[in-house]
């Protein structure tokens, strides 16, 4: 059977995006609280319903889902009970009496109150005037309490439909429909029709097919406009119905192709008899004109309601085993109907198949309002060596971004001086980028900076303060230009209530002391990574299995100009190579670690100054030391055309991060490990993946990739988090 609900995932997981709101009326009914648990990685919840309510019915009916699961998603929801919002009530009555007015019907504000303070009312409402992005219902509405009003409210073209999706399990004779897919129309909404609706019907029908169903399982969309007629062998109000039809579908075809290509492949033809759409035996038997596909269709039109809802449910219980979910044509991708018989997994896929058609259609960028979740305003700041990066978030969403560069010219008055020096000539490059976007101080909820090297600090978001800014403005931890993403975030709120945010600096260190342990007392291990990358890296992989950070156990590799491979265990990051001083694998632009020995040797040998050798470590050595680059890009070219030396230490490389990886299963203390996460811009190598998925199979689990360091977005988080109520603050402590 095809696995309808894992491509609409790899599809929507393909491209990260905004999250579209969806509105959940019936709240309380288990099916559909169950089948939101399995949707808080696409959707952001509202559930219509006081939120001790529905943390009742989460304990007592979805114990089975495991708690993590109904945890993290009712930690990503928000809940409304619409008599507690007296202001979208009145806001919503108010456009129900306009609308009923337009609609050439008389409807009272008290009238319209009472309607629209019901749950099912109050989300279509919700929708249509921009506070949503999609409501879902009808599993315990009859028709005409929610679907008979959304379709009405929502409707967003002259004709709307309903499509009835079904993937057949294996004992369905696959040669009636190719890989056992068939998509019914229509099958709720039009019980009256005219050759126009009929004709809309098929090509909407089709299109909700060809959204839903990559190319390569179905390279064309196949349609038959069914009738008791075939091809004219009868008469009567249906075949002429269709015959109509047939004739109106190439123009409305036409202009659903000018809107995307894909809808190219669709074919639709009229006046097919019944039995000659489900046999090939009857489609040999019967007049087809020479049309070879006639008998394995995989849409099925119906010329009256009737027939279509006939068809959906005649399947439905005739193979409860089935995939099947209804979906919606006409209402933009605002309106998701239930069967009242329905199952959690109808729900899911019901939801899944209108969010792809969302993402898919191409218009949708972000909710109109932020009524239920603040897209509070950030200001992400990442100071590096001849750059800031700078970018205004509005929730999840990068609105602004740039890279203000400095210029070596720019640069030469602060040679040899602290980077501290660098403070104002930044802060002012920063101001500018925010004059530039017609932005001023008070238009942000909070600034988050790159932290710096401060004292050795658990992970987290780390209020700006005053031991803090000692800190930075001392360097005694060492110079490095992200010690001024703190320094200008502070300046930017100073004598606002702003404030301002480091997020999972370089210096984050929870490992056990055993772990800084080295075989000589003067030299512990220090721990110093890829901290926010890290981390976010982490959480990342946690939200695409809808659990927490805290619950998972994973080991983390960025691979960038430096490499670090670190142990996150339940929430906590416990081991890590010191990737800044040159321990672990060599990278592109560092040695790695050394041996001791020799490296002693070299020390002392007089061939170089401490200076020297500093850069080899960190800036010459590794890839570009061993072969003159630290393009890795190049590296993969010369290896593809078969350079021995290059395929060597390439191999060296990737042997090196292999063996650092699973050098760390010793951390999770006999813990099963749920991934290996490979981050940073080498990440992007699909040759490098494999080979590091084929060295490190021995552990048993998959190997996910994140590719490039994502910093700006894992810092805005940082302070979203805190924000939004989900995370406190921690106040970084005074030097004792």
């Amino acid at each position: 059977m095809f696995d309808i609900e894992a491509s609409l995932d790899s599809r929507l997981l393909a491209v990260p995006r905004n999250r579209p709101t969806v509105v959940f009326p019936e709240a309380l009914d288990p099916r559909t609280l169950e089948a939101a648990c399995f949707l808080g990685r696409f959707i952001r919840p509202v559930f219509l319903a006081p939120e001790a309510e529905v943390r009742a019915v989460a304990a007592q009916r979805l114990a089975h889902l495991g708690a993590d699961r109904v945890a993290y998603t009712l930690s990503e929801s928000a809940f409304v009970d619409p008599l507690s919002r007296p202001d979208l009530v009145e806001s919503f009555a108010t456009a129900c009496v306009a609308f009923s007015r337009g609609q050439g019907r008389s409807m009272g504000q008290e009238e319209a109150r009472r309607l629209v303070s019901e749950p099912g009312r109050f989300g279509i409402w919700a929708v249509k005037l921009g506070h949503a992005d999609m409501v879902v219902g009808g599993a315990i509405h009859e028709p005409k309490a929610f679907f008979r009003p959304m379709v009405d409210i929502l409707a967003q073209r002259s004709v709307t439909c309903e499509a009835g999706v079904f993937v057949l399990p294996d004992e369905h004779p696959e040669e009636v429909y190719p890989h056992n897919i068939v998509v019914f129309g229509d099958v709720g909404v039009n019980a009256s029709m005219t050759p126009r609706t009929l004709a809309e019907v098929a090509v909407g029908t089709c299109a909700v097919a060809r959204d839903l169903i990559p190319e390569e399982v179905l390279p064309e969309i196949r349609c038959a406009m069914v009738s008791y007629s075939n091809r004219g062998s009868d008469e009567g109000p249906s075949p002429e119905l269709v015959r109509q039809a047939a004739d109106l579908v190439p123009d409305i075809l036409a202009e659903r192709i000018a809107h995307s290509p894909r809808y190219a492949s669709i074919q639709i033809r009229g006046e097919v008899k019944v039995s000659v759409a489900l046999s090939r035996r009857s489609a040999g038997l019967y007049h087809s004109d020479g049309l070879p596909w006639e008998g394995v269709p995989n849409v099925i039109v119906c010329p009256n309601l009737d027939m279509g809802n006939l068809l959906y449910h005649l399947y439905a219980t005739r193979f409860p085993e089935a995939k099947k979910f209804p979906v919606m044509f006409g209402l933009w991708f605002q309106g998701v109907d239930l069967p009242m018989d329905c199952t959690p997994e109808d729900i899911r896929l019901a939801l899944k198949a209108s969010l792809m058609r969302l993402h898919a259609y191409g218009e949708w960028k972000r909710t109109p309002k932020d009524t239920f979740f603040r897209r509070h305003r950030v200001l992400v700041l990442n100071p590096g060596s001849t750059s800031t990066k700078t970018s205004i978030f509005e929730g999840d969403e990068e609105r602004f971004t740039e890279e203000l560069q400095h210029s070596a010219e720019d640069l030469k008055a602060f040679e040899g001086k602290p980077i501290t020096e660098q403070f104002t000539f930044r802060k002012e490059a920063v101001l500018r980028f925010l004059a530039g976007r017609s932005l001023a101080l008070a238009d942000l909820d909070a600034v988050a900076g790159r932290g710096g090297l401060l004292r050795p600090i658990p992970h987290g978001t780390w209020k700006v303060g005053p031991a803090m800014l000692a800190d930075l403005k001392a360097g005694g931890r060492g110079e490095h230009a992200s010690n001024l993403g703190a320094l200008i975030a502070a300046e930017l709120v100073a004598g606002t209530d702003k404030p301002a945010y480091i997020v999972d600096p370089v210096v984050v260190d929870e490992a056990d002391p055993k772990v800084k342990i080295s075989g000589l007392k003067e030299l512990p291990r220090r721990v110093i990574s890829h901290a926010l990358n890290q981390i976010a890296t982490a959480r990342r992989y946690a939200e695409e299995h809808e659990t927490f950070y805290e619950r998972v156990n994973v080991i983390v590799a960025h691979m960038g100009g430096g490499i670090t491979v670190g142990a996150h265990r339940k929430g906590r990051y416990i081991d890590v190579n010191n990737g800044l001083d040159g321990e672990g694998p060599f990278s592109p632009q560092r040695t790695g670690t050394l041996p001791a020995g020799q490296l002693i040797d070299l020390c002392f040998s007089g061939k170089y100054t401490k200076a020297e050798l500093k850069l080899k470590n960190k800036g010459r050595g590794g890839v570009i030391d061993l072969l003159g680059t630290s393009d890795m890009r190049e590296v993969e070219r010369r290896v593809e055309a078969g350079d021995a030396e290059a395929t060597l230490v390439y191999d060296a490389m990737t042997y090196q991060i292999a063996k650092a990886i699973t050098a760390l299963v010793p951390a999770f203390e006999g813990a099963s490990i749920d991934a290996i996460l490979l981050t940073g811009g080498m990440a992007r190598s699909p040759k490098l993946v494999a080979e590091l998925t084929r060295l490190t199979a021995a552990l048993g689990c998959p190997v996910k990739v994140y590719p490039g360091e994502n910093e700006m977005a894992a810092l805005a988080k940082g302070a979203l988090r805190v924000l939004s109520g989900r995370e406190g603050a921690k106040d970084y402590p005074p030097a004792i």
